[in-house]
């Protein structure tokens, strides 16, 4: 494994709710046009990442056609790039337009420098809450503990922890307990991050950093209740994982537009 000098500059973004069409919308926003501008941030502020993690909720849809759009737009950028599955994707498209690549699709683990990644599968089929099966903790255990970075990152969908929001909170991942116990044993780990909740979130466990990104598209109103939309614009989160297991971190959201979203709409 090289030696890793720098810090390795990681791209997430998550819940783009693509559709085949173009021209689809989500709660009356234009998903393509909000990932479109998310994207042209990206680039401004990010000229030379090491690597994109794009954590779930990538269509809507689950169409063949919005994935391909999504790999073509992220190839753009010439660095590693790898897909979680959301509870509104399907596996079976993702990996056709990823040319059966599934490698680049969760489950899998990335070894970057002197980090490992380990990307998770959060899903239920057909479900929105998010659950981590036998099967998903023993692959994190073995994952984790067969990892050759001296830091550790583990990558879901779904929230593992409650984010305040009542309505949201019903979907945190169902084996949020023993997901934590098989983290407690690994004291490698320096972040949990994921998508979902379409929400800036920031907090420490353990000394473990625990974060959440903006949605590309529609953003969902902090500490609300039932089912609530934001007014604030779409965004992406940036990570520095340093060769010593420090983290900086921010959120950068789009500016100078305004989004056309649907507020009474009381549902996704």
């Amino acid at each position: 494994m090289t030696q890793q000098l720098q810090p390795l500059r990681v791209v997430q973004l998550s819940d783009c709710h693509l559709f085949a069409d173009t021209e689809g919308k989500l709660l009356g926003l234009n998903t393509q046009f909000s990932l479109d501008r998310v994207l042209d941030l990206i680039r401004r502020e990010q000229p030379d990442p090491d690597l994109i993690l794009a954590t779930g909720d990538l269509s809507q849809d689950a169409s063949f056609e919005s994935y391909v759009r999504l790999d073509q737009a992220l190839a753009g950028f010439g660095v590693p790039v790898y897909w979680l599955e959301g509870n509104h994707d399907k596996p079976a498209p993702m990996l056709n337009a990823l040319d059966a690549q599934r490698d680049r699709m969760s489950p899998c683990v990335l070894e970057v420098g002197s980090w490992t990644i380990v990307m998770l599968d959060s899903t239920i089929p057909g479900e929105v809450p998010g659950e981590l099966f036998d099967e998903d903790l023993k692959f994190l255990d073995q994952a984790l503990g067969n990892a050759r970075g001296a830091n550790l990152m583990v990558c879901l969908h779904h929230h593992p922890v409650p984010m305040g929001c009542a309505w949201l909170d019903t979907q945190v991942v169902g084996s949020a307990s023993q997901f934590f116990d098989v983290i407690d044993r690994h004291p490698k780990v320096r972040a949990i991050i994921w998508g979902h909740v379409h929400q800036e979130y920031e907090s420490e466990r353990n000394g473990v950093r625990m974060l959440a990104v903006p949605s590309t598209c529609v953003q969902f109103k902090p500490g609300s209740d039932d089912f609530a939309v934001d007014d604030r614009n779409p965004g992406y989160r940036w990570l520095d994982l340093h060769p010593d297991g420090r983290i900086d971190t921010g959120v950068s959201r789009v500016q100078g537009i305004t989004f056309e979203v649907d507020f009474t709409v009381k549902g996704y």
